[in-house]
């Protein structure tokens, strides 16, 4: 157990060695790669104006999405009005992806806990 808490703590001290190395570079080079993203003076005016931006942007966005819920359940209901004669290929991919949706949300909800199953600490 100590020679792999050792090898553990050599593995951790190279990590940090190669990011104090690299890590400047990385960095330089990431903002060279995404400079048409950065806002020219960084300030902190400039972050309130594209907070609020962003902000007025999806509240902008909503009518857009309610039309697009409403299309979404109009489709629902005449599919519900031909279940008959939907197939039994296509009624199994719908079970299969909800069946990964509620997967992806038990994952979520684990991660979310700190990886416990049981349950909150508290």
């Amino acid at each position: 157990m100590a020679s792999k808490l050792q090898m553990l703590q050599s593995k951790a001290c190279e990590a940090s060695k190669f990011v104090c190395k690299n890590g400047s570079s990385y960095y330089k080079h990431l903002l060279e790669q995404n400079k048409q993203y950065v806002q020219d003076p960084p300030t902190v005016e400039k972050c309130l104006h594209l907070s609020n931006q962003l902000l007025y942007t999806r509240l902008a966005s909503i009518p857009y999405r309610y039309e697009a819920f409403w299309k979404e359940l109009h489709s629902l209901k005449q599919l519900w009005k031909t279940r008959p004669e939907v197939k039994l290929e296509d009624a199994g991919i719908a079970a299969l992806f909800g069946v990964e949706c509620f997967a992806w949300f038990c994952g979520g909800e684990i991660v979310g806990r700190g990886f416990t199953l049981i349950g909150y600490r508290v």
